[in-house]
């Protein structure tokens, strides 16, 4: 840590904090699950309507009079569900594909390449629906729907470095004595290009869940729970009322965790790819 520049240190210690109120988010959320009763966040409270924030509820409450820092927390839950889950999804089969195009080439890299352009080419967000419309309403259609859409760019870059790795000489020497395709791929190939889903994953992750909000917002995603983009779209309501506190916390705390993304992202990549420290 004494290495580390002082931006990368505030971003890792909000990244923290996050993952702090996540795992607050999940224990209560599972509590109030096994004990078959209404959780704190979800309680309604219609004599507290519309409280600014201030003492005993510093986030403010919203037209229910729940609590917006209660449900801010279990926003940031269903965030890293979601960022997770779907990066589960997305990021294996990015790679299973790149490696598998990357090494043999030939018509395996054609598909692969056909494949992921077709994908590509399809509306990203119209497709997400789709999937998470016939998935059923709920976090299982968004894992599926942002998982299985957004692994071209992972496949394409872990593709390319594989081209590159194929034609160095700890390759060629594998080859010569014998060892299996597999065992070159992912025993010698894959950890020269693991940097890559590092970093992927620090891009990725940010974007998932503000396709989550998006979509939320829509009303197609997560129902019942305070999703970022569920508060998002009830607040916009109650904003010509003076009520900005919902929208302004929410609205903050995306902000802030995909700018900590984002510069973590940037700093793994200065950090670890070889091109990068070469230049230096």
């Amino acid at each position: 840590m004494a290495g580390l520049k002082l931006s990368v240190k505030l971003c890792l210690a909000a990244l923290a904090m996050y993952l702090a109120a996540a795992i607050y988010g999940e224990v209560q959320y599972r509590v109030a699950q096994a004990k078959d009763e209404t959780p704190a966040y979800n309680q309604v409270h219609l004599e507290a309507r519309y409280l600014p924030p201030g003492p005993g509820h510093w986030l403010g409450t919203d037209n229910l009079g729940r609590s917006v820092g209660l449900r801010l927390v279990q926003g940031t839950r269903i965030a890293f569900h979601v960022g997770v889950m779907t990066s589960l999804i997305a990021i294996p089969l990015g790679v299973v594909l790149g490696l598998f195009g990357g090494y043999f080439g030939g018509k395996i890299d054609s598909f692969v390449v056909w494949l992921s352009a077709t994908v590509a080419s399809m509306p990203g967000l119209l497709f997400i629906l789709a999937i998470s419309l016939v998935a059923g309403k709920g976090l299982l259609g968004i894992y599926l729907g942002i998982g299985l859409t957004t692994w071209v760019g992972v496949c394409r870059t872990i593709r390319a470095e594989v081209m590159k790795q194929t034609s160095r000489a700890y390759v060629q020497a594998a080859k010569t004595l014998g060892y299996s395709s597999l065992r070159i791929m992912f025993r010698h190939v894959l950890p020269n290009v693991a940097h890559i889903i590092l970093i992927q994953f620090s891009i990725r992750f940010p974007s998932a869940v503000s396709t989550e909000v998006f979509i939320s917002f829509l009303g197609i995603g997560v129902q019942g729970e305070p999703s970022w983009g569920i508060m998002i779209n009830n607040a916009r309501m109650r904003l010509w009322q003076g009520v900005w506190w919902e929208m302004a916390f929410t609205t903050l705390a995306i902000f802030a965790l995909v700018l900590v993304f984002n510069h973590l992202a940037d700093w793994l990549r200065d950090r670890l790819d070889p091109a990068l420290r070469g230049e230096r």
